[in-house]
Protein backbone atom coordinates (compact mmCIF):
# COMPACT_ATOMS: atom_id res chain seq x y z
CA UNK A 1 0.00 0.00 0.00
CA UNK A 2 1.42 3.03 -1.04
CA UNK A 3 1.65 6.68 0.95
CA UNK A 4 -1.67 7.87 -1.08
CA UNK A 5 -3.66 4.80 -0.87
CA UNK A 6 -3.15 4.84 2.77
CA UNK A 7 -3.91 8.58 2.77
CA UNK A 8 -7.78 7.56 1.47
CA UNK A 9 -7.96 4.82 4.01
CA UNK A 10 -7.60 6.92 7.00
CA UNK A 11 -10.10 9.31 5.84
CA UNK A 12 -12.11 6.72 4.87
CA UNK A 13 -12.11 6.10 8.37
CA UNK A 14 -12.79 9.64 9.78
CA UNK A 15 -15.77 9.43 7.88
CA UNK A 16 -16.89 6.50 9.53
CA UNK A 17 -16.11 7.54 12.77
CA UNK A 18 -18.34 10.72 12.53
CA UNK A 19 -21.22 8.13 10.53
CA UNK A 20 -21.43 6.36 13.93
CA UNK A 21 -20.88 9.59 15.96
CA UNK A 22 -24.28 11.00 13.97
CA UNK A 23 -26.32 7.60 14.24
CA UNK A 24 -26.12 7.38 17.81
CA UNK A 25 -28.18 10.24 17.70
CA UNK A 26 -31.24 9.05 15.31
CA UNK A 27 -34.07 8.31 18.04
CA UNK A 28 -37.28 9.71 15.46
CA UNK A 29 -37.76 9.73 11.65
CA UNK A 30 -36.90 13.91 11.47
CA UNK A 31 -33.73 13.06 12.77
CA UNK A 32 -33.16 10.36 10.37
CA UNK A 33 -34.41 11.96 7.33
CA UNK A 34 -33.99 15.81 7.82
CA UNK A 35 -31.88 15.61 10.62
CA UNK A 36 -33.94 17.50 13.40
CA UNK A 37 -34.45 20.52 11.35
CA UNK A 38 -31.87 21.53 13.31
CA UNK A 39 -28.82 22.11 10.98
CA UNK A 40 -26.77 25.28 11.35
CA UNK A 41 -25.32 27.78 8.49
CA UNK A 42 -22.18 26.30 8.60
CA UNK A 43 -23.23 23.02 8.00
CA UNK A 44 -26.40 23.55 5.59
CA UNK A 45 -23.44 25.44 3.43
CA UNK A 46 -20.94 22.27 3.34
CA UNK A 47 -23.68 19.85 2.49
CA UNK A 48 -24.46 22.17 -0.26
CA UNK A 49 -21.29 22.24 -1.89
CA UNK A 50 -19.77 19.11 -1.25
CA UNK A 51 -23.36 17.91 -2.59
CA UNK A 52 -23.19 19.65 -6.26
CA UNK A 53 -18.93 19.58 -6.71
CA UNK A 54 -18.94 15.85 -6.54
CA UNK A 55 -15.95 14.21 -8.33
CA UNK A 56 -17.70 15.76 -11.50
CA UNK A 57 -15.87 18.86 -10.42
CA UNK A 58 -12.52 17.61 -9.33
CA UNK A 59 -12.16 15.33 -12.67
CA UNK A 60 -15.43 15.55 -15.04
CA UNK A 61 -15.41 19.42 -15.35
CA UNK A 62 -11.51 20.18 -14.71
CA UNK A 63 -10.94 18.00 -17.65
CA UNK A 64 -12.75 20.28 -19.33
CA UNK A 65 -10.86 22.90 -18.37
CA UNK A 66 -7.55 20.69 -18.66
CA UNK A 67 -9.51 19.92 -22.76
CA UNK A 68 -9.34 24.04 -23.59
CA UNK A 69 -12.86 24.87 -21.75
CA UNK A 70 -12.15 26.59 -17.99
CA UNK A 71 -13.39 30.21 -19.00
CA UNK A 72 -16.57 28.33 -20.51
CA UNK A 73 -17.25 26.43 -17.27
CA UNK A 74 -16.58 29.81 -15.15
CA UNK A 75 -19.20 31.45 -17.38
CA UNK A 76 -21.82 28.68 -16.99
CA UNK A 77 -20.98 28.78 -12.76
CA UNK A 78 -21.62 32.29 -12.62
CA UNK A 79 -24.91 32.09 -14.36
CA UNK A 80 -25.21 29.12 -12.35
CA UNK A 81 -24.58 30.65 -8.81
CA UNK A 82 -27.50 33.01 -8.83
CA UNK A 83 -30.03 30.02 -8.76
CA UNK A 84 -29.05 29.21 -4.85
CA UNK A 85 -30.71 32.63 -3.82
CA UNK A 86 -33.37 32.53 -5.94
CA UNK A 87 -34.10 29.06 -5.22
CA UNK A 88 -33.79 30.19 -1.34
CA UNK A 89 -36.11 32.80 -1.76
CA UNK A 90 -38.73 31.71 -4.22
CA UNK A 91 -38.76 27.77 -3.22
CA UNK A 92 -36.14 26.67 -0.05
CA UNK A 93 -38.18 28.33 2.31
CA UNK A 94 -41.46 27.99 1.52
CA UNK A 95 -40.24 23.87 1.36
CA UNK A 96 -39.03 24.31 4.63
CA UNK A 97 -42.29 25.72 6.02
CA UNK A 98 -44.01 22.87 4.68
CA UNK A 99 -42.41 20.76 7.39
CA UNK A 100 -41.91 17.77 4.80
CA UNK A 101 -39.77 15.00 4.88
CA UNK A 102 -38.72 14.90 1.06
CA UNK A 103 -39.15 17.49 -1.49
CA UNK A 104 -41.40 15.08 -3.81
CA UNK A 105 -43.53 14.66 -0.24
CA UNK A 106 -43.82 18.37 -0.56
CA UNK A 107 -45.34 18.43 -3.57
CA UNK A 108 -47.99 15.79 -2.33
CA UNK A 109 -48.77 17.97 0.36
CA UNK A 110 -49.38 20.88 -1.44
CA UNK A 111 -51.46 19.50 -4.18
CA UNK A 112 -53.07 17.02 -2.12
CA UNK A 113 -52.28 14.20 -4.02
CA UNK A 114 -50.60 10.93 -3.58
CA UNK A 115 -49.34 10.50 -7.70
CA UNK A 116 -47.87 13.82 -7.39
CA UNK A 117 -45.83 12.82 -4.72
CA UNK A 118 -45.18 9.30 -6.41
CA UNK A 119 -44.34 10.69 -9.67
CA UNK A 120 -41.95 13.16 -8.21
CA UNK A 121 -40.40 10.03 -6.27
CA UNK A 122 -39.85 7.88 -9.25
CA UNK A 123 -37.64 11.10 -11.00
CA UNK A 124 -35.68 10.84 -7.54
CA UNK A 125 -35.26 7.27 -7.73
CA UNK A 126 -34.33 7.22 -11.61
CA UNK A 127 -32.12 10.33 -11.86
CA UNK A 128 -30.55 10.37 -8.64
CA UNK A 129 -29.42 6.39 -9.49
CA UNK A 130 -27.90 7.55 -12.44
CA UNK A 131 -26.22 10.00 -10.62
CA UNK A 132 -25.09 7.94 -7.64
CA UNK A 133 -23.83 5.63 -10.34
CA UNK A 134 -21.55 7.83 -12.00
CA UNK A 135 -20.12 9.45 -8.64
CA UNK A 136 -19.24 5.86 -7.32
CA UNK A 137 -17.72 5.31 -10.71
CA UNK A 138 -15.66 8.22 -9.96
CA UNK A 139 -14.43 8.13 -6.72
CA UNK A 140 -13.14 4.23 -8.10
CA UNK A 141 -11.21 5.56 -10.26
CA UNK A 142 -9.18 7.45 -7.83
CA UNK A 143 -9.05 4.23 -5.60
CA UNK A 144 -7.71 2.24 -8.18
CA UNK A 145 -5.45 4.83 -9.91
CA UNK A 146 -3.86 5.65 -6.68
CA UNK A 147 -3.64 2.31 -4.75
CA UNK A 148 -3.12 0.01 -7.99
CA UNK A 149 -6.19 -1.92 -7.30
CA UNK A 150 -8.04 -3.50 -9.74
CA UNK A 151 -10.73 -1.26 -10.40
CA UNK A 152 -13.81 -3.79 -9.64
CA UNK A 153 -12.37 -3.84 -6.30
CA UNK A 154 -12.11 -0.16 -5.78
CA UNK A 155 -15.87 -0.55 -7.08
CA UNK A 156 -16.47 -2.43 -4.04
CA UNK A 157 -14.47 -0.25 -1.46
CA UNK A 158 -16.22 2.87 -2.68
CA UNK A 159 -19.48 1.17 -2.29
CA UNK A 160 -18.81 0.30 1.02
CA UNK A 161 -17.53 3.38 2.20
CA UNK A 162 -20.55 5.57 1.45
CA UNK A 163 -23.22 2.79 1.82
CA UNK A 164 -22.09 2.02 5.73
CA UNK A 165 -22.00 5.23 7.46
CA UNK A 166 -25.00 6.65 5.47
CA UNK A 167 -27.37 2.81 6.15
CA UNK A 168 -26.71 3.98 9.99
CA UNK A 169 -26.34 7.40 10.22
CA UNK A 170 -28.51 9.01 7.78
CA UNK A 171 -28.75 12.42 7.17
CA UNK A 172 -27.39 13.43 10.38
CA UNK A 173 -24.08 11.49 9.16
CA UNK A 174 -24.27 13.38 6.10
CA UNK A 175 -24.76 16.52 6.77
CA UNK A 176 -21.44 16.31 9.40
CA UNK A 177 -19.48 14.84 6.73
CA UNK A 178 -20.41 16.69 3.79
CA UNK A 179 -19.22 19.65 5.97
CA UNK A 180 -15.64 17.71 6.78
CA UNK A 181 -15.40 16.68 3.28
CA UNK A 182 -16.02 20.56 2.14
CA UNK A 183 -13.75 22.11 4.22
CA UNK A 184 -10.70 19.11 3.24
CA UNK A 185 -11.34 19.45 -0.50
CA UNK A 186 -12.30 23.43 -0.72
CA UNK A 187 -8.39 23.86 1.20
CA UNK A 188 -6.55 21.51 -1.51
CA UNK A 189 -7.91 23.25 -3.93
CA UNK A 190 -6.32 26.68 -3.40
CA UNK A 191 -3.18 24.35 -2.10
CA UNK A 192 -3.17 22.33 -5.35
CA UNK A 193 -3.42 25.45 -7.16
CA UNK A 194 -0.65 27.00 -5.73
CA UNK A 195 1.70 24.26 -6.42
CA UNK A 196 0.52 23.45 -9.80
CA UNK A 197 1.21 27.47 -11.14
CA UNK A 198 4.42 27.14 -9.07
CA UNK A 199 5.76 24.58 -11.66
CA UNK A 200 4.44 26.11 -14.80
CA UNK A 201 6.64 29.31 -13.70
CA UNK A 202 4.65 31.52 -11.47
CA UNK A 203 1.02 33.32 -12.46
CA UNK A 204 1.70 35.70 -14.85
CA UNK A 205 4.23 33.27 -16.58
CA UNK A 206 1.41 30.74 -16.39
CA UNK A 207 -1.28 33.34 -18.20
CA UNK A 208 1.20 33.91 -20.57
CA UNK A 209 2.30 30.84 -21.60
CA UNK A 210 -1.34 29.69 -21.54
CA UNK A 211 -2.48 32.88 -23.65
CA UNK A 212 -0.45 31.62 -26.25
CA UNK A 213 -0.48 27.74 -25.65
CA UNK A 214 -0.64 26.42 -29.75
CA UNK A 215 -1.35 23.06 -28.65
CA UNK A 216 -4.90 24.01 -27.60
CA UNK A 217 -5.50 27.52 -28.69
CA UNK A 218 -7.37 30.15 -26.97
CA UNK A 219 -7.67 27.60 -23.90
CA UNK A 220 -8.00 30.82 -21.11
CA UNK A 221 -9.23 32.92 -24.14
CA UNK A 222 -13.21 34.13 -22.72
CA UNK A 223 -14.32 31.38 -25.22
CA UNK A 224 -12.27 28.61 -25.03
CA UNK A 225 -11.32 26.89 -27.98
CA UNK A 226 -13.50 27.56 -31.01
CA UNK A 227 -13.43 25.87 -34.38
CA UNK A 228 -12.98 22.87 -36.00
CA UNK A 229 -12.84 19.77 -33.47
CA UNK A 230 -14.05 22.04 -30.56
CA UNK A 231 -17.20 21.61 -28.57
CA UNK A 232 -18.25 24.80 -29.99
CA UNK A 233 -17.62 26.33 -33.56
CA UNK A 234 -17.85 29.97 -32.94
CA UNK A 235 -17.08 32.24 -29.52
CA UNK A 236 -21.32 33.11 -30.26
CA UNK A 237 -22.03 29.15 -29.40
CA UNK A 238 -19.79 28.99 -26.52
CA UNK A 239 -21.51 31.82 -25.16
CA UNK A 240 -25.34 30.49 -25.64
CA UNK A 241 -24.33 27.30 -24.60
CA UNK A 242 -22.31 28.92 -21.29
CA UNK A 243 -26.03 30.81 -21.01
CA UNK A 244 -28.09 27.53 -21.00
CA UNK A 245 -26.62 25.37 -19.39
CA UNK A 246 -25.72 28.71 -16.66
CA UNK A 247 -29.74 28.73 -16.41
CA UNK A 248 -30.09 24.88 -16.20
CA UNK A 249 -28.05 24.31 -13.53
CA UNK A 250 -29.74 27.92 -11.46
CA UNK A 251 -32.87 26.26 -12.01
CA UNK A 252 -31.03 22.74 -10.74
CA UNK A 253 -29.80 23.70 -7.49
CA UNK A 254 -33.00 26.25 -6.56
CA UNK A 255 -34.84 23.11 -6.79
CA UNK A 256 -33.74 19.51 -7.62
CA UNK A 257 -34.08 17.51 -4.71
CA UNK A 258 -30.60 17.29 -4.27
CA UNK A 259 -29.54 20.58 -3.21
CA UNK A 260 -33.50 21.72 -2.34
CA UNK A 261 -33.89 19.30 0.30
CA UNK A 262 -30.82 20.41 2.42
CA UNK A 263 -33.42 23.50 3.52
CA UNK A 264 -35.41 21.10 5.20
CA UNK A 265 -32.38 20.00 7.58
CA UNK A 266 -31.99 24.36 8.32
CA UNK A 267 -33.44 25.30 11.58
CA UNK A 268 -34.95 28.37 10.32
CA UNK A 269 -35.49 30.36 7.52
CA UNK A 270 -32.92 32.84 7.76
CA UNK A 271 -30.76 29.81 7.57
CA UNK A 272 -31.59 29.03 4.75
CA UNK A 273 -30.89 32.77 2.57
CA UNK A 274 -27.79 32.52 4.52
CA UNK A 275 -26.52 29.12 3.22
CA UNK A 276 -27.74 29.98 -0.45
CA UNK A 277 -25.76 33.58 -0.25
CA UNK A 278 -22.75 32.14 1.26
CA UNK A 279 -22.73 28.96 -1.12
CA UNK A 280 -23.45 30.96 -4.41
CA UNK A 281 -20.10 32.54 -3.64
CA UNK A 282 -18.44 29.15 -2.20
CA UNK A 283 -18.98 27.52 -5.58
CA UNK A 284 -17.81 30.65 -7.58
CA UNK A 285 -14.60 31.42 -5.93
CA UNK A 286 -14.16 27.39 -5.78
CA UNK A 287 -14.63 26.83 -9.61
CA UNK A 288 -12.96 29.37 -10.79
CA UNK A 289 -9.45 27.72 -8.97
CA UNK A 290 -10.25 24.13 -10.46
CA UNK A 291 -10.51 25.60 -14.20
CA UNK A 292 -7.27 27.91 -13.76
CA UNK A 293 -5.67 24.43 -12.27
CA UNK A 294 -6.66 22.57 -15.00
CA UNK A 295 -5.80 24.70 -17.95
CA UNK A 296 -2.72 25.42 -16.09
CA UNK A 297 -1.50 21.21 -15.71
CA UNK A 298 -1.33 21.48 -19.74
CA UNK A 299 2.11 23.08 -19.19
CA UNK A 300 3.30 20.47 -17.24
CA UNK A 301 1.90 17.93 -19.11
CA UNK A 302 -0.19 18.22 -21.89
CA UNK A 303 -0.95 14.81 -22.74
CA UNK A 304 -2.87 13.31 -20.33
CA UNK A 305 -5.38 10.82 -21.25
CA UNK A 306 -8.36 10.94 -20.45
CA UNK A 307 -8.23 14.43 -19.72
CA UNK A 308 -10.65 14.06 -16.44
CA UNK A 309 -7.73 12.30 -14.23
CA UNK A 310 -5.33 15.35 -14.50
CA UNK A 311 -5.78 16.19 -11.34
CA UNK A 312 -4.96 12.94 -10.26
CA UNK A 313 -1.66 12.84 -12.36
CA UNK A 314 -1.25 16.35 -10.60
CA UNK A 315 -0.99 15.41 -6.76
CA UNK A 316 1.16 12.12 -7.43
CA UNK A 317 3.46 13.85 -9.87
CA UNK A 318 3.89 17.86 -8.93
CA UNK A 319 2.91 18.30 -5.78
CA UNK A 320 4.67 17.22 -2.38
CA UNK A 321 3.51 14.38 -1.37
CA UNK A 322 1.86 15.52 1.81
CA UNK A 323 -0.29 18.23 -0.38
CA UNK A 324 -1.05 15.01 -2.46
CA UNK A 325 -2.51 13.11 -0.36
CA UNK A 326 -4.37 15.23 1.09
CA UNK A 327 -5.53 16.47 -2.56
CA UNK A 328 -6.47 12.80 -3.30
CA UNK A 329 -8.21 12.76 0.04
CA UNK A 330 -10.47 15.72 -1.00
CA UNK A 331 -11.35 14.17 -4.40
CA UNK A 332 -12.40 11.15 -2.62
CA UNK A 333 -14.26 12.85 0.12
CA UNK A 334 -15.84 15.21 -2.96
CA UNK A 335 -17.42 12.00 -4.70
CA UNK A 336 -18.03 10.23 -1.15
CA UNK A 337 -19.98 13.03 -0.17
CA UNK A 338 -22.18 13.17 -2.79
CA UNK A 339 -22.95 9.00 -2.83
CA UNK A 340 -23.95 9.52 0.19
CA UNK A 341 -26.11 11.96 -0.67
CA UNK A 342 -27.81 10.96 -3.41
CA UNK A 343 -28.02 7.28 -1.76
CA UNK A 344 -29.83 8.42 1.44
CA UNK A 345 -32.23 10.60 -0.56
CA UNK A 346 -33.16 7.80 -3.10
CA UNK A 347 -33.39 5.33 0.16
CA UNK A 348 -35.75 8.39 2.05
CA UNK A 349 -37.60 8.63 -1.54
CA UNK A 350 -38.55 4.59 -1.88
CA UNK A 351 -39.59 4.47 1.41
CA UNK A 352 -41.46 7.86 2.08
CA UNK A 353 -42.80 8.12 -1.93
CA UNK A 354 -43.15 5.18 -3.34
CA UNK A 355 -44.42 2.63 -0.25
CA UNK A 356 -47.69 3.52 1.75
CA UNK A 357 -46.84 3.69 4.82
CA UNK A 358 -47.65 5.12 8.33
CA UNK A 359 -46.30 8.32 9.91
CA UNK A 360 -46.49 7.51 12.96
CA UNK A 361 -44.23 4.26 12.82
CA UNK A 362 -41.31 5.49 12.83
CA UNK A 363 -39.50 2.70 13.57
CA UNK A 364 -41.21 0.59 10.68
CA UNK A 365 -40.27 3.48 8.64
CA UNK A 366 -36.49 3.95 9.63
CA UNK A 367 -35.96 0.24 9.03
CA UNK A 368 -37.86 -0.07 5.22
CA UNK A 369 -35.59 3.46 4.80
CA UNK A 370 -32.76 1.60 5.57
CA UNK A 371 -33.32 -1.59 3.37
CA UNK A 372 -34.39 0.68 0.35
CA UNK A 373 -30.69 2.52 0.50
CA UNK A 374 -29.45 -1.14 0.99
CA UNK A 375 -31.53 -2.46 -2.04
CA UNK A 376 -30.45 0.99 -4.17
CA UNK A 377 -26.56 0.96 -3.58
CA UNK A 378 -26.44 -2.69 -5.27
CA UNK A 379 -28.03 -1.58 -8.09
CA UNK A 380 -25.56 1.56 -8.30
CA UNK A 381 -22.88 -0.75 -7.46
CA UNK A 382 -24.09 -3.51 -10.28
CA UNK A 383 -24.71 -0.63 -12.92
CA UNK A 384 -21.22 1.03 -12.24
CA UNK A 385 -19.20 -1.80 -12.72
CA UNK A 386 -20.69 -2.36 -16.54
CA UNK A 387 -21.29 1.01 -17.80
CA UNK A 388 -17.67 2.64 -19.96
CA UNK A 389 -15.41 4.64 -17.93
CA UNK A 390 -14.65 7.94 -19.01
CA UNK A 391 -18.39 9.78 -19.37
CA UNK A 392 -18.64 11.00 -16.11
CA UNK A 393 -18.78 14.99 -17.29
CA UNK A 394 -21.72 13.78 -20.26
CA UNK A 395 -23.84 11.91 -17.77
CA UNK A 396 -23.44 14.14 -14.97
CA UNK A 397 -24.83 16.47 -16.92
CA UNK A 398 -27.41 14.62 -18.31
CA UNK A 399 -28.66 13.33 -15.34
CA UNK A 400 -28.38 16.40 -13.52
CA UNK A 401 -30.12 18.73 -15.43
CA UNK A 402 -32.96 16.76 -15.44
CA UNK A 403 -34.98 18.54 -12.73
CA UNK A 404 -34.35 21.59 -14.52
CA UNK A 405 -36.74 20.40 -17.22
CA UNK A 406 -39.09 18.16 -14.89
CA UNK A 407 -39.15 19.62 -11.88
CA UNK A 408 -38.36 23.68 -12.66
CA UNK A 409 -42.06 24.88 -13.82
CA UNK A 410 -43.94 22.55 -11.34
CA UNK A 411 -41.95 23.79 -8.74
CA UNK A 412 -42.01 27.38 -8.84
CA UNK A 413 -45.28 27.60 -10.10
CA UNK A 414 -46.69 25.49 -6.87
CA UNK A 415 -45.35 28.68 -4.68
CA UNK A 416 -46.70 31.10 -6.73
CA UNK A 417 -49.09 30.72 -9.30
CA UNK A 418 -53.11 30.31 -8.17
CA UNK A 419 -53.85 28.77 -11.16
CA UNK A 420 -51.79 25.44 -11.10
CA UNK A 421 -53.80 22.11 -10.80
CA UNK A 422 -53.10 18.93 -9.66
CA UNK A 423 -53.22 17.19 -12.83
CA UNK A 424 -51.25 19.94 -14.28
CA UNK A 425 -48.51 19.51 -11.54
CA UNK A 426 -48.73 15.74 -12.71
CA UNK A 427 -48.56 15.57 -16.49
CA UNK A 428 -45.78 18.58 -16.54
CA UNK A 429 -43.62 16.64 -14.38
CA UNK A 430 -43.68 13.47 -16.74
CA UNK A 431 -43.71 15.60 -19.86
CA UNK A 432 -40.61 17.74 -18.72
CA UNK A 433 -38.36 14.58 -17.85
CA UNK A 434 -39.65 12.68 -20.78
CA UNK A 435 -39.11 15.30 -23.03
CA UNK A 436 -35.56 15.93 -21.81
CA UNK A 437 -34.32 12.18 -21.87
CA UNK A 438 -36.37 12.00 -25.57
CA UNK A 439 -34.39 14.50 -26.99
CA UNK A 440 -30.83 13.66 -25.54
CA UNK A 441 -31.09 10.51 -26.10
CA UNK A 442 -32.20 11.18 -30.02
CA UNK A 443 -29.18 13.82 -30.32
CA UNK A 444 -26.67 11.65 -28.55
CA UNK A 445 -27.40 8.67 -31.04
CA UNK A 446 -27.14 10.80 -34.07
CA UNK A 447 -30.88 10.98 -35.08
CA UNK A 448 -31.44 14.63 -34.93
CA UNK A 449 -29.09 17.43 -34.38
CA UNK A 450 -30.36 19.81 -32.76
CA UNK A 451 -28.61 24.01 -32.53
CA UNK A 452 -27.00 24.83 -29.21
CA UNK A 453 -29.98 26.82 -28.15
CA UNK A 454 -32.67 23.54 -28.62
CA UNK A 455 -30.79 21.87 -25.97
CA UNK A 456 -32.49 18.86 -24.17
CA UNK A 457 -32.99 21.14 -21.39
CA UNK A 458 -34.83 23.51 -22.96
CA UNK A 459 -37.45 21.33 -24.67
CA UNK A 460 -37.76 19.65 -21.30
CA UNK A 461 -38.65 22.94 -19.41
CA UNK A 462 -41.09 24.21 -22.47
CA UNK A 463 -42.76 20.94 -23.14
CA UNK A 464 -43.31 20.76 -19.10
CA UNK A 465 -44.84 24.72 -19.09
CA UNK A 466 -46.64 23.81 -22.11
CA UNK A 467 -47.87 20.60 -20.47
CA UNK A 468 -49.12 22.64 -17.50
CA UNK A 469 -50.91 25.43 -19.29
CA UNK A 470 -52.96 23.09 -21.47
CA UNK A 471 -54.03 20.57 -18.70
CA UNK A 472 -54.85 23.69 -16.15
CA UNK A 473 -57.37 24.62 -18.76
CA UNK A 474 -58.97 21.42 -18.30
CA UNK A 475 -59.49 21.18 -14.37
CA UNK A 476 -59.55 23.29 -11.46
CA UNK A 477 -58.28 24.16 -8.01
CA UNK A 478 -59.84 22.63 -5.13
CA UNK A 479 -60.51 24.85 -1.86
CA UNK A 480 -57.72 22.64 -0.21
CA UNK A 481 -55.29 23.42 -2.49
CA UNK A 482 -56.24 27.02 -2.20
CA UNK A 483 -55.85 27.10 1.26
CA UNK A 484 -52.47 25.18 1.62
CA UNK A 485 -51.30 27.90 -0.99
CA UNK A 486 -52.10 30.74 0.91
CA UNK A 487 -51.23 29.28 4.17
CA UNK A 488 -47.58 29.01 2.62
CA UNK A 489 -47.48 32.47 2.52
CA UNK A 490 -47.81 33.05 6.23
CA UNK A 491 -44.24 33.80 7.51
CA UNK A 492 -44.46 32.02 10.58
CA UNK A 493 -44.15 34.59 13.88
CA UNK A 494 -40.46 33.24 15.52
CA UNK A 495 -39.01 34.18 11.66
CA UNK A 496 -39.65 38.18 12.20
CA UNK A 497 -36.49 38.46 14.26
CA UNK A 498 -34.22 41.61 14.53
CA UNK A 499 -30.98 40.02 15.59
CA UNK A 500 -31.68 37.00 12.85
CA UNK A 501 -32.33 39.58 9.63
CA UNK A 502 -29.10 41.62 10.80
CA UNK A 503 -27.25 38.54 10.43
CA UNK A 504 -28.30 37.44 7.30
CA UNK A 505 -28.06 40.77 5.43
CA UNK A 506 -24.66 41.23 6.39
CA UNK A 507 -24.21 38.18 4.53
CA UNK A 508 -25.46 39.55 1.94
CA UNK A 509 -23.42 42.62 2.08
CA UNK A 510 -20.35 40.45 2.13
CA UNK A 511 -21.28 39.02 -0.70
CA UNK A 512 -21.33 41.60 -2.32
CA UNK A 513 -18.00 43.31 -1.30
CA UNK A 514 -16.77 39.89 -1.90
CA UNK A 515 -18.33 39.90 -6.21
CA UNK A 516 -16.34 43.52 -6.59
CA UNK A 517 -13.14 42.52 -5.20
CA UNK A 518 -13.52 38.62 -6.93
CA UNK A 519 -13.84 41.26 -10.29
CA UNK A 520 -11.40 43.52 -9.78
CA UNK A 521 -9.24 39.89 -8.91
CA UNK A 522 -9.68 38.55 -12.41
CA UNK A 523 -9.25 41.89 -13.93
CA UNK A 524 -5.96 42.30 -12.63
CA UNK A 525 -4.45 38.64 -12.41
CA UNK A 526 -6.28 37.54 -15.75
CA UNK A 527 -8.08 39.83 -18.36
CA UNK A 528 -5.10 42.52 -18.34
CA UNK A 529 -2.19 39.67 -18.85
CA UNK A 530 -3.92 37.73 -21.08
CA UNK A 531 -4.67 40.92 -23.17
CA UNK A 532 -0.38 41.77 -22.52
CA UNK A 533 0.28 38.39 -23.40
CA UNK A 534 -1.89 37.98 -27.12
CA UNK A 535 -1.39 41.86 -27.59
CA UNK A 536 -5.13 41.86 -28.39
CA UNK A 537 -6.81 44.52 -27.43
CA UNK A 538 -10.45 42.53 -27.35
CA UNK A 539 -12.89 43.21 -24.56
CA UNK A 540 -14.21 39.67 -23.75
CA UNK A 541 -11.85 38.59 -21.27
CA UNK A 542 -12.34 41.82 -19.19
CA UNK A 543 -16.37 41.13 -19.88
CA UNK A 544 -15.74 38.24 -18.44
CA UNK A 545 -14.05 39.50 -15.39
CA UNK A 546 -16.64 41.92 -14.93
CA UNK A 547 -19.70 39.27 -15.11
CA UNK A 548 -17.94 37.18 -12.21
CA UNK A 549 -17.79 39.68 -10.41
CA UNK A 550 -21.46 41.04 -11.06
CA UNK A 551 -23.19 37.75 -10.59
CA UNK A 552 -22.54 37.53 -6.94
CA UNK A 553 -23.02 41.19 -6.53
CA UNK A 554 -26.19 40.65 -7.75
CA UNK A 555 -26.90 37.63 -5.86
CA UNK A 556 -25.87 39.44 -2.72
CA UNK A 557 -28.36 42.11 -3.45
CA UNK A 558 -31.14 39.60 -4.28
CA UNK A 559 -30.96 38.33 -0.47
CA UNK A 560 -30.36 41.28 0.65
CA UNK A 561 -34.06 42.74 -0.70
CA UNK A 562 -35.59 39.56 -0.11
CA UNK A 563 -34.25 39.16 3.29
CA UNK A 564 -35.68 42.90 4.14
CA UNK A 565 -38.96 42.67 2.27
CA UNK A 566 -39.84 39.80 4.03
CA UNK A 567 -38.67 39.37 7.62
CA UNK A 568 -38.48 43.37 8.73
Amino acid sequence: MNIYAFGLLISILVYFGVGNYAGRKVKHLEDYFVAGRQAPTLLIVGTLVASLMSTNAFMGETGQGYAGYPMVIVMLTAFNCIGYTVGALFFGRFLRRSRALTVAEYFGQRFVSRRVQSVAGVSIVLGLTGYLVMVTQGTATIISSVSEIPFGWSLFFTWSGYTLFTLYSGSRGVVLTDTIMFLLFATVAFLGLAYIVDAAGGWFVTISELANFEAKPGIISWHGMVGGGADNATPAAAFIYALILGVAWGVVVAVSPWQASRYLMAKDEHTVIRSATLTAGAVMILYIVLMFAGATINLVNPDIDPAQENMIWAAMNIMPTLVGVLLMAGIMAAGLSSASTFLSLVGFSVSNDLVPHSREDDHRQLVLSRWAMFAVSIVALLLASVIPQGKLFWITYFVGTLYASSWGPVAFMSVWSRRITEGAAFWGIIAGFLGNVIARTASTFGYVDLPVYLHPIVIGALLSYITIELVIRRGHVSAEEHRLREGMHLIPDDEINVVKQRRTLRIAQALIVTGVLLGGTLIVLYALPYQRATGISGSGELWLSVGVGMALVLTGLLAWWGSNRSYR
